[in-house]
């Protein structure tokens, strides 16, 4: 990892991993980063965000919705709600995705390791009266 990983953001973020194959920017401040796109839900064109993720299994990859606790869901998250079709990169691999939201204990299972890795998650659910969405992606 280069020593300017941990501060690679938003499209420099996505830039680097893109053009290394995630040589640069899939380790991240202690986390694993995966490119999400989608497809703009105003726009119709492709919207790019890198996202902190674990795996839960072999072919399953979980991000959290929280944008920092704002109290309106993020852009890539609204962009799935209205096509649940994407396509992640895990390093140099591109994914053809569906998304789908954990509910209930699966929820709760899924939550955990998140906050484990990242655990601001915890202080953002806190400062937002909303629902924050753990979302899992699995091949189509």
């Amino acid at each position: 990892m280069a020593a300017d990983d941990d501060n690679l953001f938003g499209q420099a973020h996505v830039e680097a991993y893109q053009a290394t194959g995630g040589e640069r920017g899939y380790d991240w401040r202690g986390t694993h980063i995966l490119l999400l796109t989608t497809t703009g839900r105003k726009s119709g064109e492709p919207r790019t965000t890198p996202l902190i993720h674990v795996t839960d299994g072999e072919r399953r990859w979980v991000v959290i919705a929280s944008k920092g606790g704002a109290p309106e869901h993020p852009g890539w998250y609204e962009n799935l709600e209205a096509d649940a079709d994407a396509t992640i990169q895990v390093k140099d691999e591109l994914i053809p995705v569906r998304m789908s939201v954990a509910d209930g204990p699966d929820r709760d299972r899924l939550w955990s390791p998140m906050t484990a890795v990242w655990p601001a998650y915890d202080e953002y659910a806190a400062k937002t009266d909303r629902h924050i969405p753990v979302v899992v992606f699995e091949p189509r």
